[in-house]
């Protein structure tokens, strides 16, 4: 049993929501976005809190009790993943259950469930499709053979130099180390979490790898949201970057921990943190950094001085318990970090510019390393330091994921009490070496009769369905959007319309532009229906947000294969849209809906415009605001009915398919697609359908549901 990614959802830190409330594009380089972060902190009453941002910045809220993730199959079922390795780091692959002693609060556990997940990685695997919306991303998370990889681009805490050394290495690990089944995925210290969708489009990392900048000592803002504290200083600064480096990890953690119990892989690309920089950098503007510092010069400041000790003591201890939220959420959630350090062999920390004393420069290092060896060793990932060639050691996290053991066992000692409770596992054979998680937290009294009591009945498949549609046409990770609408066509066949928008970066984020869609469609058998440009109607130099293109054309009905293809330029692909649709027949003798056509308007002379114009494109984007006006045009097609119009009727519903309001649907008198008009003031942040309902003149009723979200 896991716990629900909408209750997991609910411990974002109000820090990171207001630095990255934006969207973004998961695998774009960023500095920025990943909210989601979202960073939820878990509980940790003993913890001191960590110091106080800039202004203007809010800190991490407390999360709520009830935020445990849970791995068990039933209340007292607990599961453990053990990975067992020779001297050399090769899997030991044939051991059974007589072999593994397991213990939670040092009492020995019956193990009852036993298995080796060994992936195969040389096998032939079949054509995987493309993931295309939450569901579907959930659904292969579950397969255990499909390994969980998610690459943490701290561009934060990484020099712009050590950046794009460490790109080649990266790539290669990608190109020559991951499987094609594997689920892979990008984050950025301000990537909004929900931008972070795994996929099997394993290119489509290499790119976003290729286009990551380390920013690390550069302060220069690059949104609006920097600039908030961009005339702070140096050491503030640093300490909110920090933390929300930190904050965006643990909420990685806790999405990763949601999608399945088995083991999950985060790749931390990073030099560490800091807890207080030397006085030499702690300039009282960030922007400019070097600026009214007297001790820009002085390569010996705050060496032996007991005031800068304690003040570092101080910062080392903040740190500390920043680290440890990151790993007993990592460790609820069944994730391993695996911390890569850039920086390869180095003596110090700082360049000979910094005019940093060489003694300052060591210990600086080895704090920073120390911090990368904390979040490994208690996440059972591994610390990759000191390494010039990242490739090598980087290996050794595709073998951890390739083969362990998943041993289960119904708890003796499991007991409402919310508390953590440690598990040791052995193996009865020497020269080996165990990893395992460290243990799990309890559910409490609250939780344990949630548990218990009969499951909810959820809302229609139907609207199920139709919500599922959101996170598919609104996923952040791709640079466009795309609608696709099918109404009655000429001879007999089916009109097929491709819309597709250009999605917004997060504040900050840096993408290559989009310079053409390319749409291809055909048959299963390989006819083509349609292939070329799908034209832009703003200028090329336009940014991508503000582009779109529409085309039309003729299917017959059936199954039909649509890919785009968006371009930087000629032949540069940059990502791709691949979806399969079935085609209507709207010759059939049964009353049928065209495609529901949103439209968005943001002054009331553009409302009246769409209004009016039978031509006008729709909108591919199901996220809205309350100072839009949304409408939507749909026609009912019944065959061999002539002379008589269909007779509509419209509800707002909420996510759980119950009725909010009545909405009133318009029906030309001399012909016409029937529009009606969706307030959007009243709504809250959140989830909604609209259900549209025809009644054709031969009696026969059709429904269609239309899903959006409220954004603000």
């Amino acid at each position: 049993m896991r716990s629900p990614a909408a209750r997991r959802a609910a411990v974002i830190p109000a820090i990171v929501l207001a630095l990255t409330a934006g969207p973004g594009l998961s695998g774009q380089s960023a500095p920025a976005q990943t909210p989601a972060p979202q960073s939820p902190a878990p509980q940790t009453p003993q913890t001191p809190a960590p110091q106080t941002p800039a202004p203007g910045a809010q800190p991490p809220a407390t999360p709520p009790a009830d935020d445990q993730p849970i791995f068990r199959a039933g209340i007292n079922f607990v599961r453990v993943d053990a990975i067992v390795t020779d001297k050399q780091g090769n899997p030991v692959t044939d051991l059974t259950a007589e072999d593994f002693e397991v213990t939670e609060d040092d009492k020995r556990q019956q193990v009852e469930t036993f298995r080796l997940v060994k992936i195969d990685t040389t096998a032939a695997v079949e054509t995987l499709a493309p993931l295309n919306s939450r569901d579907q991303e959930e659904t292969a998370a579950q397969n255990e053979d499909a390994r969980i990889f998610v690459f943490f681009l701290d561009d934060y805490n990484v020099r712009l130099g050590n950046s794009m050394s460490a790109r080649k290495h990266l790539v290669d690990f990608v190109r020559t180390q991951l499987a094609p089944k594997d689920l892979v995925s990008v984050m950025y210290p301000l990537s909004p979490l929900d931008s972070v969708i795994l996929t099997r489009n394993h290119d489509q990392l290499v790119n976003a790898i290729e286009r990551f900048q380390g920013r690390k000592f550069d302060y220069n803002p690059r949104n609006a949201l920097e600039d908030r504290y961009s005339n702070q200083p140096v050491e503030v600064v640093e300490r909110i970057r920090r933390q929300v480096s930190l904050s965006a990890l643990t909420g990685l953690s806790v999405k990763l921990g949601a999608l399945r119990e088995g083991r999950k892989a985060i790749v931390l690309v990073s030099e560490g943190y800091i807890g207080l920089l030397p006085p030499q950098l702690r300039g009282p503007i960030a922007s400019m950094p070097g600026l009214g510092n007297p001790n820009r010069n002085n390569p010996f400041a705050g060496e032996n001085n007991l005031q800068e000790d304690r003040a570092r003591f101080s910062a080392e201890l903040d740190v500390q318990n920043e680290l440890q939220r990151v790993y007993e959420e990592a460790n609820r959630s069944n994730t391993a970090i695996y911390a890569v350090d850039p920086r390869g062999l180095s003596t110090g920390e700082f360049d000979i510019q910094d005019n940093v004393g060489s003694r300052a420069s060591q210990e600086t290092l080895r704090q920073t390393q120390n911090t990368l060896q904390v979040l490994a060793g208690e996440t059972d990932g591994r610390a990759i330091i000191n390494r010039n060639d990242l490739t090598a050691g980087m290996r050794q996290i595709v073998r951890d994921s390739s083969a362990y053991y998943l041993l289960g066992y119904n708890s003796t000692q499991s007991r409402s009490d919310g508390k953590f409770h440690p598990i040791k596992v052995r193996v009865r054979r020497s020269g080996v070496q165990v990893r395992a998680r460290k243990g799990y937290w309890a559910l409490t009294a609250v939780e344990t009769a949630r548990a218990a009591a009969p499951a909810k009945p959820g809302p229609p498949a139907a609207v199920t369905k139709s919500l599922a549609g959101i996170n598919s046409a609104s996923a952040e990770r791709r640079l466009v959007r795309t609608w696709v609408g099918t109404a009655p066509g000429d001879n007999g066949k089916t009109k097929v319309t491709v819309v597709w928008e250009g999605v917004p970066a997060a504040p900050g984020t840096e993408r290559a532009s989009v310079g053409r869609v390319v749409l291809t469609a055909a048959a299963p058998a390989g006819e083509q229906y349609y292939k070329g440009n799908v034209g832009a109607e703003v200028a090329a130099d336009a940014p991508t947000a503000a582009r779109r293109g529409v085309v039309s054309f003729d299917a017959p009905p059936g199954k039909l294969s649509l890919r785009l293809s968006i371009e930087g330029k000629p032949e540069d692909v940059l990502d791709t849209d691949d979806r399969t649709i079935d085609v209507p027949d709207f010759t059939e003798p049964k009353a049928r809906l065209t495609t529901p056509r949103l439209f968005v308007a943001r002054t009331p002379r553009e409302f009246q415009t769409i209004r009016n114009d039978p031509a006008a494109a729709p909108t591919a984007t199901r996220e809205f605001r309350r100072t839009e006006r949304l409408l939507l045009k749909l026609d009912a097609v019944a065959p061999g009915a002539q002379g008589s119009a269909a007779t509509y009727a419209a509800k707002l519903l909420n996510r759980e398919g119950g009725k909010m309001a009545d909405l009133t649907v318009n029906t030309p008198p001399g012909g016409g697609s029937a529009t009606l008009e969706v307030p959007l003031a009243g709504l809250p942040a959140g989830e909604f359908l609209i259900e549209i309902a025809a009644k054709a003149p031969d009696g026969a009723d059709v429904t269609e549901l239309v899903a959006f979200r409220m954004v603000s």
